[in-house]
């Protein structure tokens, strides 16, 4: 696999193009997760989704690392799945990280990914529906919406 400026423009606009997929996976997500934690989690849009996509893919060094797990995710595929099992958690906790930033997020993103995981079925090879709940899990994290992102922390020493 070789990836080139053209290549990672081909995987950005085919994120972008998941929005009718990822999309309602993120909004899905987040209403389990506040189920879980007796909160409430602002929906994302479409508009939403596509301006984080094209934020992840401006940052050059991020963009190529995401266009290649895509890329990987997208072909992997392992006979019998179960032998396979292992990397395609890894490379999906890993883009779902690399798409929601730094800690605490890249954290979150990763614990994210395995929750959002369980729920999504997508016909094809064994790594795309690792690829689709990876999505939905950095993304969902990046994104705003949840209360305890809102607002100035209660840990900020320059207070």
């Amino acid at each position: 696999m070789e990836l080139t400026p053209a290549a990672v423009s081909a995987e950005h606009d085919w994120v972008r193009e998941r929005a009718d997929v990822v999309v309602p996976l993120i909004n899905e997500t987040r209403r389990r997760l506040g189920e879980q934690f007796d909160t409430r989690v602002g929906e994302v849009d479409d508009a939403a989704y596509l301006d984080a996509v094209d934020a992840v893919f401006a940052d050059g060094e991020v963009g190529v690392n995401v266009a290649a797990y895509v890329r990987i995710l997208k072909q992997l595929d392992v006979q019998d799945d179960y032998p396979g099992f292992v990397v395609d958690e890894v490379l999906g906790r890993e883009l779902a990280a690399t798409i929601a930033g730094g800690e605490p997020l890249r954290l979150l993103a990763q614990a994210t990914f395995h929750f959002a995981d369980v729920a999504v079925h997508t016909d094809g090879p064994a790594g795309r529906d690792d690829l689709d709940a990876a999505l939905a899990a950095g993304f969902q994290t990046r994104l705003p919406g949840w209360s305890w992102r809102e607002g100035d922390s209660p840990f900020d020493s320059r207070r």
